[in-house]
């Protein structure tokens, strides 16, 4: 068996050292321009250059290294893999709990008024801020895969109303759940905080935009985690600077690393990460991916096979 990984934005040794102790037997390397003519089975990555896949013409499968698959489908096709070879994403190898804490980290330091307890601190002031009305603040979940109904659930679990949106439908316990075009509306006029988790497809490009952020309850908060492409920045800037939403916690931007001359960085209504929300956790990833390769060996089919037309 032949394993070639790339991903430049991770540190591979640990990738490459898992393989190994997972398939002694199997020839791994790290992809480069340099070996672009050896040939591999299967192929781990994340972000790659074009060439990577247009180089690689015996592969049985396309892992990919963390949770949002669109970069990758994009070269997919554009290398004329198709249907004779799948790309797999993983299922939640330790994302889905992370997310969620992250969700709820930026929902509770929103709600619970964390910010101006710190300034009070500051100013060595003890005061008691009133306590909040969680019936008044209605969570919104976009997108209920294996990473948003974990994100549902959790805020669910702490009293918060919370409402699910999804393409197709879905019933999560604690959770009212509506799907389709039709009912994104009346899902967004139920929800104050925001919280986007979709995958990034032709469908979701720009969804944050000024259109759909007007819907939500006043002083709507947004909590962006899925793609920065989801987002339109302007339309968030005028309406966090017009007073329409009342502030977002940002983990994905359209350009990363965000550009350190952007206005994101400075305002006062904005919270950001760089893209920290799920991290890849590189065991669980790799128990995963090693039994999927080791049911595509024995003909067997695997879970996280992604639909090009869905884009997910």
């Amino acid at each position: 068996m032949k394993i070639v990984v790339y991903a430049p934005e991770m540190d591979l040794q640990p990738w490459l050292d898992g393989l190994a102790g997972r398939f002694p037997a199997a020839d791994i390397w790290r992809w480069s321009a340099d070996c672009a003519d050896r040939q591999a089975d299967y192929a781990l990555a994340w972000s790659p250059p074009a060439a990577f896949l247009a180089s690689q013409r015996n592969l049985k499968a396309v892992f990919c290294l963390g949770a949002g698959v669109d970069r990758l489908l994009a070269l997919h096709g554009a290398a004329g893999l198709g249907a004779r070879t799948p790309l797999v994403r993983l299922d939640d190898a330790g994302m889905a709990v992370q997310m969620a804490e992250y969700v709820c980290h930026a929902l509770f330091a929103h709600t619970r008024q964390f910010a101006a307890y710190r300034q009070q601190q500051e100013q060595a002031v003890w005061k008691t801020l009133p306590a909040i009305d969680r019936a008044a603040w209605p969570v919104g979940v976009m997108g209920l895969g294996a990473i948003g109904a974990r994100v549902a659930r959790s805020v669910a679990a702490f009293d918060y109303p919370t409402f699910g949106w999804s393409r197709s439908p879905k019933s999560l316990a604690g959770v009212t759940t509506l799907h389709g075009d039709e009912q994104l509306d009346a899902f967004l006029r139920a929800t104050r905080v925001l919280v986007s988790v979709l995958p990034l497809t032709a469908a979701t490009t720009g969804i944050l935009n000024a259109a759909t952020l007007g819907k939500l309850r006043p002083d709507g908060y947004l909590i962006s985690t899925g793609r920065g492409g989801h987002l339109v920045e302007a339309d968030l800037l005028a309406m966090l600077d017009g007073g329409q939403l009342g502030g977002a916690t940002l983990d994905v931007f359209a350009a990363e690393p965000l550009p350190a001359d952007h206005v994101f960085w400075r305002h006062p209504r904005i919270q950001l990460t760089p893209h920290i929300s799920a991290i890849t956790l590189v065991g669980a990833s790799l128990d995963q991916i090693a039994g999927k390769i080791a049911s595509m060996e024995n003909g067997q089919p695997v879970a996280g096979r992604v639909d090009a037309e869905r884009g997910y």
